[in-house]
């Protein structure tokens, strides 16, 4: 098998070393047309770089850590994997660190991945305000919030769905199909997406002259629980007139549907429901369950670029992005 150098690509591809150079570690100037001649001629070749040379030269090891809360949770998931695909074709590896929503856990990870000698770091989601004391004086690892509020905002680039733009639509459109007594399904409101979530139901309902009662509106909700069901319907008994509910993620929405379900209470005719994420699992249930629709691939590249500039000292930290969302409307919620 023939060893091709970085100068063997260049000829190939019809470059100059420097731009083969500059395509392999995405820093500098070069078209879109050129990347792609010199990444299919190092496929084609097989050409391998001797990393372990080039980190010690650059002081860089190409990895980025990736702490998220709950990898089984749909959202979370889909972030994830953009993000391995995005940083992968800039050369960039990813150790991705499941923290199961323990403190200790991602305390433990964070200690692991600065070890590591990690370039980056990116923090998706959590109940608490987010925080990197790295204890490397030498190496301030930057490192970027996706829905998770940073303690030093002026540390990082914050990331987010547009979470109260969503929650205010689906409050909305529960009140324009005729829901009067709308209730909001929430487990936690520590999160930055759960507070901002919550803030939209209340601001929809003031809209609309309905005074928001937490006995009446809130159903505080545990899908893990045992008690799901019964604490399900002894709400909806204090509540009858409950008509229609924006739950706060589509896993407490699917449960709450199979709930009614269960105990003949029609979706959508006796409750209407919307839930949050637009799982692939909602398209599929009867009925179709109405969501909303965050665009995991706008904030993918938002993070990796953002980090990225970190990386290279070039970019503007305190920075806040909110990406928008979209409601998709299905049977769950229309008469």
């Amino acid at each position: 098998m023939t060893n091709y150098s970085i100068k063997d690509i260049a000829e190939i591809a019809g470059v100059s070393v420097a731009t083969v150079s500059r395509v392999i570690n995405d820093n500098g100037r070069f078209s879109e047309e050129t990347r792609k001649k010199v990444l299919k001629v190092i496929e084609e070749t097989g050409y391998k770089m001797n990393y372990s040379a080039k980190n010690l030269r650059m002081n860089k090891s190409f990895t980025i850590g990736i702490l998220v809360p709950d990898i089984s949770n749909y959202f979370f998931s889909d972030v994830v994997q953009r993000l391995e695909e995005i940083l992968f074709a800039k050369g960039y590896s990813t150790i991705i660190c499941n923290t199961s929503r323990s403190s200790e856990k991602e305390l433990a990870y964070l200690r692991i991945l600065e070890g590591k000698g990690v370039d980056g770091l990116i923090v998706i989601s959590g109940a608490e305000a987010f925080e990197f004391a790295s204890s490397n004086a030498e190496k301030k690892i930057p490192y970027i919030c996706i829905d998770r509020e940073p303690k030093k905002k002026e540390d990082t680039i914050f990331i987010s769905s547009n979470h109260y733009q969503g929650a205010f639509e689906s409050t909305e459109e529960l009140i324009h199909e005729g829901c009067q007594h709308p209730v909001i399904a929430m487990h936690n409101q520590k999160s930055t997406s759960a507070k901002e979530r919550l803030k939209g139901f209340k601001d929809a309902l003031k809209k609309n002259s309905i005074p928001f009662d937490q006995k009446q509106h809130l159903l505080a909700v545990d899908i893990e629980q045992s008690d799901f069901e019964e604490n399900l319907l002894a709400f909806l008994k204090k509540n009858p007139s409950t008509d229609g509910i924006f739950s706060i993620n589509d896993l407490i929405a699917l449960e709450l549907m199979r709930s009614l379900k269960k105990n003949q209470i029609a979706v959508p005719h006796k409750i209407k429901l919307i839930g949050f994420d637009d799982t692939a699992f909602g398209k599929y249930t009867t009925p179709s369950l109405s969501s909303v629709k965050q665009n995991t691939d706008l904030i993918a590249n938002y993070a990796v670029e953002s980090l990225l500039e970190l990386i290279n000292k070039k970019g503007e930290l305190g920075r806040q992005i909110i990406v928008p969302v979209s409601l998709v409307l299905r049977e769950s919620s229309i008469s």
